[in-house]
């Protein structure tokens, strides 16, 4: 009876890592173990898993030992290491037990558009996945019926590839590279269809769904009655586009935060609190002279993988800045995400602020039109930016200047702003859009 249990809760995902060698199982069970963990138990264990990991590429990974360069090492001296450091090619970067053969690898480009493939070793890999099912399982959603809104490749083997992965998967994927009305239609129909129980995707794709869905009165939930969540991932979610999706989808919204190089790094539960994967990552948040800031504290997010045993990824500076909270001996809370370090903006008169603030005050004026359908800021020099936008229509005068006006109230007088009304704005390979760039060096 148990073992029919156990068939019925492993989708074809799971029975797919299992022929490739990937030991889910054994990854399962060890995820359970550091999770039955209490207080001081929890704490040696990441300590000890800390030390342990530098340790083994000390002593096994050529380019690590290189940069650390001292045996008798405590962890503030390690180095931190970003995205260009590992912008080599992936042979040397790899731990002297493995090769290519044997390890799990891909490529990543973030939202900064700098790709640098990365390895992991089969049982971290498995772990990765332990922590998925996990997560998901809090809402009910691991192996359930998909609705998947990522970028799909056009080379024929890689989409191949895709195709093969949803099957087992239990997904099925939108095409996000076309969000005109006429496309928006035929996602209302299949999903009139089909039976699913969430959708997964980028933000700005569902922001621009949802959209459309409120100006047509559809409630996606009435359409599908199967549906019970939404997970975002990849990009921001403001909480004026959560209630946006919750309004126009009916379910709840699920905020999500990775790196496919890391792991699920952070993962909203039922609760609302969005929790820290303290069981195979470690995080911390550090200034920009690296030192440890306190909770709350916002500063450079820097992540060690635990397990990772092909790839170092010790203090790794991930790009993003945020501040985490811890909540009891074992869990942490991300309590704020604010985006990537290098998009600021640079004024002339000489302050920093976040890329994000100057979206979100454009993008909470630009709610007030309801004709907007996605944004993007280019920042050109140091006091001009160029506001590219999707629209039904041209936005007005008086709807230009209120927005040039916050932007003096918040920011800094003088400012000068172009406004372009674009049909498609400019995505990644992957569907990802990237809503504020900086051209300053």
């Amino acid at each position: 009876m148990v073992e029919n249990i156990k068939l019925e809760c492993m989708n074809l995902l799971d029975y797919s890592l299992r022929f490739n060698n990937y030991p889910i199982v054994k990854a399962r069970k060890k995820l359970k173990k550091i999770q039955q963990l209490q207080n001081k138990d929890f704490n040696n264990y990441v300590n000890n898993q800390k030390n342990e990991i530098v340790n083994y590429h000390i002593e096994n990974n050529l380019f690590y030992k290189k940069l650390v360069n001292n045996k008798n090492w405590n962890w503030n001296s390690l180095p931190i290491l970003e995205k260009k450091d590992l912008q080599i090619p992936l042979k040397q970067r790899l731990s002297k037990t493995f090769t290519l053969k044997n390890v799990f690898k891909n490529k990543t480009s973030g939202s900064t558009g700098n790709p640098f493939y990365f390895a992991k070793d089969k049982f971290s890999h498995a772990l990765t996945w332990a922590i998925i099912t996990n997560r998901f399982n809090w809402h009910n959603l691991y192996g359930k019926k998909q609705a998947r809104f990522y970028g799909t490749s056009n080379d024929s083997f890689v989409k191949l590839k895709e195709q093969l992965k949803d099957l087992f998967s239990n997904r099925l994927r939108f095409n996000v590279f076309n969000l005109s009305e006429e496309v928006f239609k035929r996602w209302v129909e299949k999903f009139s269809s089909t039976k699913f129980v969430y959708l997964n995707g980028y933000t700005t794709v569902l922001v621009v769904f949802a959209k459309y869905l409120v100006s047509k009165n559809i409630i996606l939930k009435e359409v599908c009655p199967t549906l019970k969540a939404c997970v975002v991932t990849s990009e921001m979610l403001f909480d004026i586009d959560k209630l946006l999706l919750e309004k126009a989808f009916g379910v709840s919204v699920i905020n999500e935060y990775g790196a496919s190089e890391l792991d699920l790094i952070a993962f909203e539960d039922t609760n609302n609190n969005w929790i820290l994967n303290t069981e195979t990552l470690f995080v911390e948040v550090l200034d920009d002279n690296n030192n440890v800031l306190e909770d709350g504290n916002v500063g450079n997010i820097v992540i060690t993988s635990l397990y990772n045993k092909a790839n170092p990824f010790i203090r790794y500076k991930i790009g993003d800045r945020g501040a985490i909270k811890k909540i009891n001996s074992n869990q942490y809370i991300l309590q704020k995400l604010e985006g990537r370090s290098e998009d600021l903006v640079k004024l002339p008169s000489g302050k920093i602020a976040p890329g994000l603030t100057f979206y979100y005050i454009t993008k909470s004026i630009m709610e007030d039109s309801g004709e907007i359908q996605e944004i993007k800021i280019i920042q050109t020099t140091l006091g001009s930016f160029k506001i590219e936008y999707t629209s039904n229509k041209e936005l007005e005068k008086h709807q230009k200047i209120k927005i040039i006006n916050a932007l003096s109230d918040y920011l800094e007088p003088n400012l000068k702003i172009i406004f372009l009304r674009l049909k498609y704005l400019e995505r990644s390979k992957s569907g990802k859009l990237k809503q504020f760039t900086s051209l300053i060096k």
